[in-house]
């Protein structure tokens, strides 16, 4: 794990090193005796569109320590680098509401990519962070050549729903400031949102709550002000203008979600929808074997082709 400097914060940011595909088509012989990536000297060789990398970006309460279970399976396609952002996890947490905006956490994990010396990934968001994907894609095509979206949105539709939706999240943000992370975070994990996820394992369930426990009350609450779903500019009117090959996951018990994916496949132009049997919104948590399977294979289409 690093701390990387990005306009004027620190973004903490994990980077797990693959074999190069020249590695991977020869073999572990070949392998061997060929020199693979450090933590900041990232060795690739992309092929098709190019896949320097896996970006991994998590849901609202959550850090880059969602995915530590997946990295196995992700890395055999490419480096992965799971960021925590800002406001979450062991990055910084800022007082002004304003830095947390969408377009500036976009800036942040462009140069983060940067200096990771990656121009072009695959990103993969979960909820909230396939929020940030998606103006990632749409902000900088060039530097997206794939998109992995679970449980994802382009945002509310119309000004009065964005409204409607930054009043509650300025609720929800005071709510935090005044009882503390613990207290919100026993009120997020009942909502019947997550009500799915109380199947997951104990142990799993433990060490979920016990992630969540390590973020900020500012952060919390300044990432509901800046880059809430009614804080940030809706995508629906664009979603016809990017081009990235897309995979879209959501969970067949998360009839919310579920609508939207519909919705969101419709309009995307290279777009595939994946309905998970048996999985509610976090669908790499209650389906974990099925998830990687569906990302591997869509990474195997766009690392190979």
């Amino acid at each position: 794990m690093a701390r990387v400097a990005v306009n004027g914060i620190h973004l903490n940011v994990e980077v797990s090193p693959s074999p190069t595909i020249r590695e991977r088509r020869a073999g572990p012989s070949a392998a061997a005796g060929t020199p693979r990536s450090g933590e900041w000297t990232v060795s690739h060789e992309p092929g098709g569109e190019g896949i320097e990398g896996i970006l991994l970006l998590h849901g609202f309460t959550g850090d880059g320590d969602a995915w530590r279970a997946h990295a196995p399976a992700l890395s055999r396609h490419a480096t992965v680098v799971a960021v925590d952002l800002i406001g979450h996890g062991r990055s910084d947490a800022p007082g002004d509401p304003t830095r947390y905006g969408m377009e500036r956490c976009v800036a942040d994990l462009l140069a983060a990519l940067d200096h990771l010396d990656m121009s072009r990934v695959a990103v993969l968001g979960y909820s909230m962070g396939a929020r940030v994907a998606l103006h990632l894609a749409a902000a900088a095509p060039n530097r997206v050549s794939a998109l992995i979206l679970e449980s994802g949105s382009p945002g509310l539709a119309t000004e009065d729903e964005r409204r409607a939706r930054r009043d509650g999240d300025e609720a929800l943000a005071a709510r935090i400031e005044r009882d503390g992370v613990e207290a919100f975070v026993d009120y997020w994990e009942a909502l019947p949102l997550f009500g799915t996820q109380r199947r997951a394992p104990p142990a799993v369930r433990f060490m979920r709550r016990q992630q969540r426990l390590r973020n900020s009350a500012i952060g919390l609450a300044n990432s509901l002000r800046g880059m809430g779903t009614g804080a940030q500019a809706s995508l629906w009117d664009r979603l016809g203008e990017i081009h990235t090959p897309t995979l879209l996951i959501v969970g067949a018990l998360d009839d919310k979600f579920r609508v939207i994916g519909r919705a969101m496949d419709a309009a995307l132009p290279h777009a595939r929808l994946a309905i998970v049997p048996d999985a509610g919104h976090a669908v790499h948590l209650e389906q974990p074997a099925e998830f990687d399977r569906l990302v591997g294979d869509f990474l195997k289409i766009m690392v190979l082709r």
